[in-house]
């Protein structure tokens, strides 16, 4: 007699045997099962003979898609988010009265037979010969797996899976040929288990162990014998047993499990009586999929770990294989998002804006130096409900954003950063008047802007000549509109560029002069990823999500890098530093100061009060605020936000204590290190009669109308930058 394989496959030369047999009656016997006409049966039978050996030798079966598993940095679970919720088990982890069920109720010959089970089809034929119909199958448990296997592959195509469980001939003996094969190369076993994670359980649980979990909120090693049989009764009608929502339906199929593993003898008939008797008694968990399920608002920063995925190359080249990869899943994703970061970005947002006002609010916080996302929330919830929204209103529009929003007055400090660059003193005086018309021309990077447009100051009393530090602290307007018409628009475009700092919907910057006031749309992360190069030394780092992923063997995968370059000199940067930091102190963003540690920052407002910000950093942090209305309708005056009415909204007022709060809670705890800043002096308060300014170190120079000591002389000076020609009185 031959020896059998280990499991209760077939040895080698029975296996050959049978191949031989096989292919040439796999035609007509399968023919005979899946089409009854019996016309069919001679014509179908020449055809799948001829074509048996044409179908490739190796079946190629697909991973397992399993849920994914997002971690925070210090490895907490944000979320688990899964194409099909699976995850596969060894068939040790597997309850034996599971076993045993599938066995007897789907292929109960299943040790006996090969690969196809030649009674099992004579009395299907007989079968289905005296019903006149297909009133039975005749597919092995193997056969069945080998099915399973074209639907995973086929995904959530349609079409393909169509295609996978059509009832045709040619699917049939595709399967019966790579059953034979997988029972010479696996064995009985290997197989059990292999069916037992791919098979679908209904309620989204695909495998034995999400099956376990989801009705019955344990894993599948501790299934008793009636849990196992109707688990194992599910699987012929997943839709039709479920015990969710027809348990009398699902009690009778069980029952059906029960008896038939009595008449192979895996259990005794009194057993299977007891079991019989018993209520179901399910403990049902419900599917935890998706980003929707992240703890403390994290949704958000999940979906962009996704839309990470599916848009950088690292993880495969087209689309469509990043899609694919994704889908499979099987990962355990370590992201940069610390714990204590989101909390305090959800509580300052939740505390300041509610999800039911007009307007929301979006925060993020990126660490100098790294780029990492340390934070990322928002006052409307990740969701499809009331008040809710899917939205990331903190990042760019390939990413899951919006259309972005004027981050306003927060981009001066580019403007500013730009013309240091170009040698413009910190001490450049401008005349500065309530209101002007914009130069004109100003050049660009490919040729001259030309315009009449005009802008004013926030305030009437808001008039020159000031100097880049007052200037800054108090947002005045057409000091800027004065300095981008000297530098030019390009420099500040390239400084932008080399900071991070582009448009929320992906177009290049529009070179105008009104760029120096923030007029086209941005990001949270985008300004709060670009202001950290001011807290690192000039340095710009892009931002980063993802640390390490692990695929489902222990596999470490190539996971993006930040990139860094330097986007101005340390000195240029120090200055800034200078001049952000006296916006906390004493200029618009007083509110946003935090105590007991350095801090810059600059507040924003757009346009018609569309959008207020505050973009503010530590050395050891960066954050930006935004509020507004998403669909940039509801102008904010006379509103209430989180509770707090407002005549008209300002950056220093709503977004500021947000940053304020957020970044306290974020960096409690941790070090305080100062910012790297350079000595500006405050101009003298007295005016002068033209004579000019005070310079300090530097050459005296015919002068103009400057605030400063009555001494002569002309614009200010300070180390390492040149002397400023012809004082305050050179501009409008």
């Amino acid at each position: 007699m031959a020896k059998k394989r280990e499991g209760g496959g077939l040895s080698r030369t029975q296996m050959a045997a049978k191949f031989l047999g096989v292919s040439v009656l796999a035609g007509a016997v399968l023919a005979g099962i899946a089409l009854p006409a019996a016309g069919a049966l001679g014509l179908a039978a020449k055809g799948s003979v001829e074509g048996f050996d044409d179908i490739p030798a190796t079946l190629k079966t697909p991973p397992l898609s399993q849920r994914t598993t997002i971690l925070d940095a210090d490895g907490g679970e944000i979320a688990k988010v899964y194409s099909r919720d699976r995850t596969v088990v060894n068939l040790k982890h597997i309850s034996p009265y599971m076993q045993q069920a599938i066995v007897a109720i789907e292929d109960a010959r299943f040790y006996q037979h090969g690969a196809v089970d030649l009674k099992g089809i004579l009395r299907a034929l007989n079968k289905n010969a005296q019903s006149g119909g297909v009133a039975q199958g005749a597919s092995t448990l193997t056969q069945q797996y080998v099915k399973n296997v074209f639907i995973e592959e086929a995904g959530d195509d349609p079409d393909k899976v169509a295609q996978a469980t059509q009832q045709t001939l040619g699917r049939k003996v595709k399967e019966l040929k790579y059953a034979i094969q997988l029972e010479k190369e696996l064995g009985k076993r290997k197989i059990l288990q292999n069916y037992l994670n791919i098979t679908f359980f209904g309620q989204q649980a695909y495998g034995i162990e999400a099956a376990a979990q989801r009705y019955f909120s344990k894993p599948a090693k501790d299934l008793n014998l009636e849990e196992s049989a109707l688990l194992a009764g599910i699987v012929q009608s997943p839709s039709r047993y479920d015990p969710v929502n027809d348990p009398q339906e699902a009690k009778r199929r069980r029952n059906t499990v029960l008896q038939r593993m009595a008449d192979v003898k895996d259990i005794t008939q009194a057993q299977a009586h007891a079991a019989a008797q018993r209520p179901i008694r399910l403990k049902v968990s419900r599917p935890q999929n998706g980003c929707i399920t992240a703890v403390d608002g994290a949704g958000f920063f999940c979906d962009y770990i996704r839309k990470v995925f599916l848009n950088d190359k690292a993880f495969g080249k087209t689309r469509n294989d990043r899609s694919k990869r994704w889908n499979q899943g099987g990962m355990t994703i370590h992201t940069t998002l610390d714990p204590q970061t989101q909390k305090a970005i959800q509580k300052s947002v939740g505390d300041h804006v509610r999800e039911d006002d007009q307007v929301a609010s979006a925060a993020t916080i990126v660490e100098p130096g790294t780029g990492k996302i340390l934070g990322m929330g928002q006052s409307r919830p990740y969701g499809f409900g009331l008040h809710q929204t899917q939205i990331n209103l903190s990042v760019d529009h390939d990413m899951g954003g919006g259309a972005g929003y004027q981050p306003g007055s927060t981009f001066k400090p580019v403007v500013a950063a730009a013309a240091l660059e170009q040698g413009t003193s910190p001490y450049q005086k401008y005349s500065s008047p309530y209101r002007m018309p914009y130069p004109s021309p100003v050049q660009t990077c490919n040729g001259e802007w030309q315009g009449t447009d005009a802008t004013q100051n926030e305030n009437r009393s808001e008039v020159g000549p000031y100097g880049m530090k007052e200037a800054t602290a108090k947002s005045v307007n057409t000091y800027f509109v004065q300095l981008i018409s000297d530098i030019g628009i390009c420099p500040a475009v390239k400084m932008a560029q080399k900071m991070g700092i582009e448009r929320a919907d992906g177009k290049p910057l529009q070179q105008v002069p009104s760029m120096t006031l923030g007029v086209q749309e941005m990001s949270p992360l985008t300004m709060a990823a670009g202001y950290a190069a001011f807290a690192n030394g000039g340095e710009y780092c892009s931002p980063v999500a993802i640390e390490s992923i692990t695929d489902a063997r222990g596999r470490q995968m190539q996971v993006p890098q930040s990139s860094c370059r330097s986007a101005m000199s340390k000195k240029t940067s120090d200055t800034i530093n200078t001049l952000l930091r006296g916006v906390v102190q004493d200029g618009t963003g007083k509110k946003a100061g935090l105590r007991g540690r350095d801090s810059a920052g600059k507040t924003g407002t757009s346009d018609s009060r569309y959008a207020a910000w505050f973009v503010g950093y530590t050395p050891n942090a960066a954050g930006a605020v935004w509020v507004g209305d998403p669909l940039h309708q509801r102008k904010m005056y006379n509103i209430t936000i989180g509770g707090v009415y407002h005549d008209k909204v300002y950056g220093a007022d709503t977004p500021g204590p947000i940053w304020r709060d957020a970044m306290t809670g974020a960096l409690a705890g941790r070090p305080a290190p100062a910012l790297s800043t350079v000595p500006i002096d405050d101009p003298g308060k007295g005016r002068n009669n033209g004579d000019g300014g005070h310079n300090k170190g530097g050459k005296h120079r015919p002068g103009g109308n400057q605030d400063g000591d009555n001494k002569p002389g002309g614009g200010w000076h300070i180390p390492g930058f040149p002397d400023v020609l012809g004082g305050g009185n050179g501009g409008w």
